[in-house]
C-alpha cells in the first residue's frame, strides 16, 4: 500500500463506521471463535435494570467489561460475553404502575388483574433494549446482545427453583419472623443491603421526641420500700395518700406512631434510677437524664433498674382484642401472656439520651422483637401492608382525637406528629421536642422505610459467615482494601437474608404449604408436573398461584410470595446456562469465574448475594465434586468502581443539568477519549471522580499525538515513495534513538501487562500518554531531519522502520482501551482489512540497551536543567530564549558519549558541550552568537509563513524578507525553508508580518 497524506478521518466518522465494520464482519465473533474451548476465561456480567436508559455509570462498567475482555481474549482467552437483563423486583413493577397509573398496591387485583399486570410486565421488560444497544455499541463494548438472557425467562427462573430447593433441603433456608426494613408503599420487605447501597439512603428528617407517661399498675404495693433497695425506710409509708396513678415511667421515643403497638418497657439493670415530684406528678426516669429534663430538680428516691423489673404499667392505648398475636404463630385473642405491660431488662439502654426507660413496641423495632423473645410478651402489628392503621386500632385512635390523614385512613408517617400533638393533649405524652435526624429511605419508591417484624423465608447466613468470610481469601480484589474491609464487614455484620417478598413479578417461590402443616418445595417443572399432573408456558403468578397437588391426603396451595430479585441475581453465574437441566459440564469445568465489576455500592448487594448463595451451593455439593472440594467461591478477580459525580461535583442528575450527555460527548471528542479517561482515572481505583467536558477533551488532545504522528510518517512516506510492503522488520538497527523508543515499546508493554493482571487498569495505563509525548515530542522530533534531508538511505530506511514499527505495535498495545483509534490506525498504517482485535498481545520483549534507557533518560535531565538556567533571570543575567545559541555548557557525573552530548547541544541550542566537575551554562553573548540568533529567528517566522500559506514540507518557494540575511547564514537559511533564492523587494502571493528580536520583518513567499 502506498501512503498518502492528509487521508485521516475524524474520530466521530471513523468510530461509527468501525462499529458497522464490526457487525458486518463478525468481529466480535471471530475473535471468540479463533480461541480455543477448553481455555476459557469467564466473565460474569451483572445484568442492568432494563426499564432505565444507559447512563454514564453504565459506560463506566461496560467499558471496564469490554476492556478486560478484550486483553485477555488477545492473551489467547475464550472470553464469551453474553448481555443479561434484570426483570424483576420492585425496579420493574414501580416501571410498570407508572405506565398504567397505578398509585397504590391495592388497585393490582382489582383496577388491573394481576393477570393483565403481569402480562403488561413482560411486554415492558422488551421495550427498551434497543436504545441500550446504540449505546453500548458506541461506546464500543463487545457482548452478546442477541442472546440475551433475561432473568424473568422461563428457563433462568427453573434454575433458580433449582437452588432453592437445594439450599431447602441442606437446611440453609428456613420459615420465621424477624424485624425487616419495610416499605408501606410498595406494601413489601426489603433489602438493608439493597437500601443502604448507595450514600443517599439516608436523609435528615424532623420527628417529635416524645417523653411518654406509662402508670405504674399498684405501685403502693409493688414499688414498696422493701423493694427500693438503700432508700430510706419509710417513704411511702410516710406519705400514705400519695396514689398510684400518679406514678409514671417516663418513656421516651421518636416514632409516637408505634405507641399503640407498645407490649412492654426495657430499662437497664445496672442504671441509676430517681423517683421525680414534678408539679405534683411523680415521674420515674434515670438520674443522668433527669438533670437534662427537670434540670435542678432532686430525686425523692434513687435506685438501680434492675428494682424496676417485673412492675406491671397500665397500657396508654387500648388494643383490641382482635389485634393479639398476628404473624407467623397465627394466634388471634385477648393479652394472655404475663410479661406483657410490664417492665424488663434490656442490655441496650442506656443514659445518652431519652430516659433511660425505652417504649417496646415488638412489631417495629430489632431490639424491641429480639427483647420479648426471651420472655412470655403479647405481639401486636396494627397496621396494614400499606402502613395504615387497621379499622381495630384506628377506632381506639379516634377517641383519643385522631383523624385520618388521607382517605385511605391513618398512615404511620403522615400522622406521626399528629399522633404525638393527640396524646400530649390528653396527658398521656409530659413533653414534646423536635429533633433532626438521619432515617433511612428506599431508593426505589422515594418512600420513608419502616421496620417491621415480618413473617418471611430466610436464608441462613449466621450459620455460614465463616465460609464465606474463608473463601474470600481466595479472591484478588482490586482495590485491595475492600477485601478485608467493606465486604469483609459486611459479612460479619450481615443478618439472615429475607428471601421472601409480597409482591407479584418475580419468580414465585417454589413453596406448597399442605392444610395439615407440611411443606413441599419443588426444585423444577418437571417435579411440579410429576405432583400436580400441570405444565405452563409461563410459572409466574397468577398462573402458577392456581397449581395445587396432594400428597398421602394433604391438599398443598402455593404460598402467595415470590423471591428477592438478588436472589436470582445471585443465581446468575448458574441460571444463565439453565444449570443443571443443560450445559452442566460446561458450567462446572468454569466455575469460578475469572473476573466481574460493578460500581461500589455493588459491594453489599450483588457481589455480596453471588458470594452468598454461590458458596453455599457449591460447599453442599450442587456444583458438583470438584467445585465441592475446591474453592467455592464465585469469582477470583474483581474490580470495584467508585462513583461518578456530573461537571459541578456533585451526583449525576439530570435535574441539575451537570453532565453532557454520553453519546454527545463521544461525538464531541471520541469515546475512545471518554474510555481511557475513565480506564486511567481514580474511578477505576473505587473512588469517587467527577467527569468534566475539559477532561475527556484533554485526553482526546492527547490521543491525538499519534494521528499527529501518522500525519507526519504519511506525509514524508509519500514524498520518499514507500509502501507498507517495504517495512517487513529486515531492518538493521544502530541509532542509538531507534534502540531507546524499541525498549521505551517494551517497556511499556511489560507495565500494562502487569497491571492487567492485578487488575489495576489505571496502574496498567499510567505510563501511555508519557510513552505517546516521547514518541512524538522527543523520538519523531529529534529524528525529523533523518525522515527527510537524509542522504543516508540505510539510516532513512532505518527511521521509517521504526517508526512504522511503533504506530503499528501501538496501535495493538492499545487495542483493549481505545478500541476505535487502534483498529483505524493499524488499518492506516498497515493496509491490512484484518482487525486489530483478532491479533495476539504482543509478546514480551527483551529491553536490550539498559544503558540507552539510562543514558538517554541523563540526556533529557540535563536538558531539562540546562533549559531552567537559560531561564534564570538575576542583576547579573537575563532570560535567554532558546533560539539564540550559546557558547558553551558543562555538566557534572560520568561522561556521555558524543551521540548524547550531540543532541544536548543541539536541544540546549549551545556550541560546546563539556563534562566537568560541576554544572554551569555560559550565557555571554558574542555579535557571531546574536547574528546566528537573528538566523534562527527568522527559519522560525518563514516556516511559519510556509505553514500558515498551506504549503507541503517538501515544496521549494520563492521568498522576499524585508531585511538584509545575515550574510554568514544565508545558504542555511535557504536550506532550512526550502528556498531556491531571497530577495528583499520582491512581493508573492502570500505575506504576512513577524517580530524578530523587537523589529517588523516582512516575509513574502509563494510556491516555487
Amino acid at each position: 500500500m502506498k501512503y498518502r497524506a492528509g487521508e485521516r478521518r475524524k474520530a466521530v466518522e471513523y468510530e461509527k463506521a468501525i462499529s458497522k465494520w464490526w457487525k458486518k464482519n463478525k468481529t466480535f465473533e471471530k475473535s471468540v471463535e479463533l480461541r480455543p474451548i477448553d481455555k476459557s476465561y469467564v466473565f460474569y456480567d451483572g445484568p442492568p435494570f432494563i426499564t432505565g436508559n444507559p447512563h454514564h455509570g453504565t459506560l463506566l462498567s461496560s467499558i471496564v467489561k469490554d476492556a478486560v475482555p478484550r486483553y485477555w481474549t488477545m492473551n489467547g482467552y475464550r472470553v464469551e460475553r453474553r448481555w443479561g437483563w434484570d426483570c424483576h423486583g420492585l425496579p420493574a413493577e414501580n416501571f410498570v404502575e407508572k405506565q398504567l397509573g397505578i398509585t397504590d398496591r391495592r388497585e393490582i387485583g382489582t383496577k388491573w388483574s394481576l393477570e393483565d399486570y403481569i402480562i403488561k410486565a413482560r411486554e415492558s421488560m422488551v421495550a427498551n433494549s434497543e436504545t441500550w444497544r446504540d449505546t453500548i455499541d458506541r461506546v464500543g463494548r463487545w457482548v452478546d446482545f442477541d442472546n440475551a438472557y433475561r432473568t424473568m425467562n422461563k428457563d433462568y427462573m427453573e434454575s433458580v427453583w433449582w437452588a432453592f430447593k437445594q439450599l431447602y433441603d441442606a437446611g440453609k433456608i428456613y420459615e420465621g419472623r424477624k424485624v425487616l426494613m419495610y416499605d408501606t408503599k410498595f406494601a413489601t420487605p426489603v433489602s438493608k443491603a439493597e437500601v443502604t447501597m448507595d450514600n443517599d439512603a439516608y436523609q435528615k428528617v424532623t420527628d417529635p421526641s416524645a417523653y411518654v407517661k406509662f402508670k405504674l399498675s399498684d405501685a403502693v404495693n409493688h414499688f414498696s420500700s422493701d423493694t427500693l433497695k438503700g432508700a430510706r425506710p419509710g417513704l411511702w409509708s410516710e406519705e400514705k395518700d400519695l396514689p398510684a396513678s400518679d406514678i409514671y415511667l417516663l418513656a421516651w421515643t421518636t416514632t409516637p406512631w408505634t405507641l399503640p403497638a407498645n407490649m412492654c418497657l426495657a430499662v437497664s439493670p445496672e442504671l441509676k434510677y430517681g423517683l421525680y415530684d414534678v408539679n405534683g406528678e411523680k415521674y420515674i426516669l434515670a438520674v443522668d437524664r433527669a438533670k437534662v429534663l427537670f434540670e435542678d430538680k432532686k430525686p425523692l428516691k434513687t435506685f438501680k433498674g434492675k428494682t424496676l423489673v417485673g412492675e406491671k404499667y397500665e397500657p396508654i392505648i387500648k388494643v383490641a382484642d382482635g389485634l393479639f398475636d398476628l404473624g407467623l404463630r397465627g394466634d388471634k385473642g385477648t393479652v394472655a401472656r404475663k410479661d406483657t405491660y410490664t417492665v424488663l431488662p434490656g442490655d441496650f439502654v442506656s443514659a445518652e439520651d431519652g430516659t433511660g426507660i425505652v417504649h417496646i413496641a415488638p412489631a417495629y423495632g430489632e431490639d424491641d422483637y429480639d427483647l420479648v423473645q426471651k420472655y412470655e410478651v403479647d405481639f401486636v402489628d396494627c397496621l396494614d401492608e400499606n402502613g395504615y392503621y387497621l379499622p381495630e386500632m384506628t377506632k381506639e385512635l379516634y377517641e383519643l382525637g385522631i383523624r385520618d390523614t388521607d382517605e385511605n385512613g391513618i398512615q404511620v408517617w403522615a400522622g406521626n406528629k399528629f399522633i404525638a400533638k393527640c396524646l400530649e393533649e390528653k396527658g398521656i405524652i409530659y413533653k414534646i421536642e423536635y429533633i433532626e435526624h438521619e432515617y433511612p429511605f428506599n431508593p426505589r419508591s422515594k418512600e420513608r422505610i419502616i421496620y417491621r417484624a415480618f413473617p418471611s423465608w430466610f436464608f441462613d447466613v449466621a450459620g455460614q459467615k465463616q465460609l464465606m468470610l474463608s473463601e474470600n481469601e481466595n479472591i484478588n480484589w482490586f482495590p485491595k482494601y475492600l477485601k478485608h474491609g467493606r465486604f469483609a464487614n459486611n459479612i460479619e455484620a450481615a443478618p439472615d437474608w429475607n428471601l421472601s417478598r409480597d409482591r407479584f413479578w418475580a419468580t414465585a417461590m417454589p413453596v406448597w404449604k399442605g392444610d395439615q402443616g407440611s411443606v413441599k418445595v419443588v426444585g423444577s417443572y418437571a417435579e411440579l408436573k410429576e405432583l400436580s399432573g400441570k405444565e405452563l408456558e409461563d410459572y409466574h403468578r397468577p398462573w402458577v398461584d392456581d397449581i395445587t397437588f396432594d400428597i398421602n391426603g394433604e391438599h398443598f396451595t402455593r404460598i402467595e410470595k415470590v423471591l428477592d430479585c438478588w436472589f436470582e441475581s445471585g443465581s446468575m453465574p448458574f441460571a444463565e446456562l439453565h444449570y443443571p437441566f443443560e450445559n452442566k459440564e460446561k458450567f462446572e469445568a468454569n466455575y469460578p469465574a475469572d473476573f466481574i465489576v460493578e460500581y461500589v455500592g455493588q459491594v453489599r448487594a450483588w457481589f455480596y448475594y453471588l458470594h452468598a448463595v454461590n458458596t453455599a451451593l457449591a460447599d453442599i455439593g450442587a456444583f458438583g465434586p470438584e467445585a465441592k472440594k475446591g474453592h467455592k467461591n464465585a469469582y477470583k478477580n474483581v474490580i470495584t468502581t467508585g462513583t461518578l459525580a456530573g461537571n459541578d461535583g456533585r451526583k449525576m442528575s439530570k435535574s441539575l443539568g451537570n453532565f453532557t450527555d454520553p453519546n454527545e460527548l463521544m461525538d464531541r471528542y471520541s469515546a475512545d477519549a471518554l474510555r481511557f479517561l475513565l480506564l486511567s482515572s481514580p474511578v477505576l481505583s473505587g473512588e469517587d471522580f467527577a467527569l468534566l467536558d475539559k477532561d475527556v477533551s484533554d485526553v482526546s488532545r492527547k490521543l491525538g499525538m499519534l494521528w499527529n504522528i501518522y500525519d507526519f510518517f504519511t506525509t514524508y512516506a509519500e514524498v520518499e515513495g514507500f509502501d507498507s510492503a517495504d517495512f517487513d522488520g529486515s531492518v538493521q538497527i544502530k541509532s542509538p534513538l531507534d534502540e531507546w523508543i524499541i525498549d521505551r515499546f517494551y517497556q511499556l508493554r511489560d507495565e500494562i501487562t502487569i497491571g492487567m493482571e492485578e487488575y489495576n487498569i489505571p496502574k496498567a495505563l499510567q505510563g501511555v500518554i508519557l510513552f505517546i509525548d516521547d514518541l512524538s515530542n522527543w523520538y519523531v522530533r529529534r529524528s525529523r531531519r533523518r525522515f527527510s534531508k537524509n542522504d543516508d538511505l540505510v539510516d532513512k530506511k532505518a527511521a521509517f522502520s521504526v517508526l512504522y514499527f511503533m504506530l503499528e505495535k501501538t496501535a495493538i498495545l492499545l487495542a483493549p482501551f481505545t478500541p476505535f483509534l487502534s483498529e483505524e490506525l493499524y488499518q492506516k498504517i498497515t493496509g491490512s482489512r484484518e482487525s486489530v482485535h483478532l491479533l495476539s498481545w504482543p509478546e514480551a520483549g527483551e529491553v536490550a540497551h539498559d544503558d540507552v534507557l539510562s543514558d538517554m533518560a541523563r540526556t533529557r535531565q540535563i536538558i531539562t536543567d540546562a533549559l531552567a538556567l537559560r531561564m534564570q533571570k538575576s542583576e547579573k543575567e537575563e532570560q535567554i530564549k532558546i533560539r539564540q545559541p550559546l557558547s558553551k555548557l558543562i555538566y557534572d557525573g560520568d561522561k556521555l558519549n558524543c551521540f548524547y552530548e550531540q543532541i544536548i547541544a543541539e536541544e540546549v541550542n549551545v556550541k560546546r558541550v563539556e563534562n566537568g566537575k560541576e554544572f554551569a551554562l555560559d550565557k555571554t553573548l558574542t555579535p557571531e552568537l546574536r547574528e546566528e540568533g537573528m538566523a534562527r529567528e527568522l527559519i522560525r517566522a518563514v516556516q511559519s509563513a510556509r505553514k500558515h500559506a498551506g504549503l507541503a514540507p517538501g515544496d521549494k518557494i520563492k521568498l522576499s524578507v524585508s531585511i538584509d540575511l545575515p550574510k554568514d547564514y544565508t545558504g542555511l537559511i535557504k536550506s532550512e525553508v526550502g528556498a531556491e533564492s531571497v530577495s528583499k523587494k520582491e512581493v508573492y502571493s502570500f505575506k504576512e508580518d513577524a517580530k524578530l528580536n523587537g523589529e517588523v520583518v516582512t516575509i513574502s513567499l509563494e510556491k516555487q
